[in-house]
């Protein structure tokens, strides 16, 4: 005996709701992300300020690339920000239309991207690279 589906069933509540807390959590990403390239900014001038105060002299010579680093993390924010209110849409209307497929080009880009900074990041904080 098979039981017959609904032909058109409408999405459950749970997944509209999944989908909002699943952007939630993007938007919490990208917050996090843009405050820690603030830190990033931030960072060398803090180093300065306090080489200054201890030995009269700037231990960091120049700008070097925390700034451009920091610049691409709060950037990174944005865009995540951004591509995650799309992507909740484009599930909304896919939840509403019973098509919904999973894209991974938001967590690919994002998993890119870190993994590139980091590196920049390790390169700039080990001397004599």
């Amino acid at each position: 005996m098979e039981i017959d589906e609904p032909k058109n069933p409408k999405a459950a509540p749970g997944d509209h709701l999944a989908n909002e807390r699943t952007f939630l959590a993007w938007i919490r990403t990208s917050i996090a992300m843009m405050g820690f390239g603030f830190v990033v900014v931030k960072f060398t001038l803090f180093i300065k300020q306090l080489s200054l105060a201890l030995t009269d002299k700037i231990i960091l010579p120049g700008k070097g690339y925390s700034s451009v680093i920091g610049v691409l993390l709060v950037a990174l924010g944005a865009l995540i920000a951004l591509f995650s209110y799309i992507r909740y849409r484009i599930t909304e209307r896919q939840l509403a239309d019973k098509t919904y497929a999973p894209s991974y080009m938001l967590t690919l880009l994002v998993t890119i991207t870190i993994v590139v900074i980091s590196a920049l990041l390790i390169v700039y904080l080990l001397p004599g690279l």
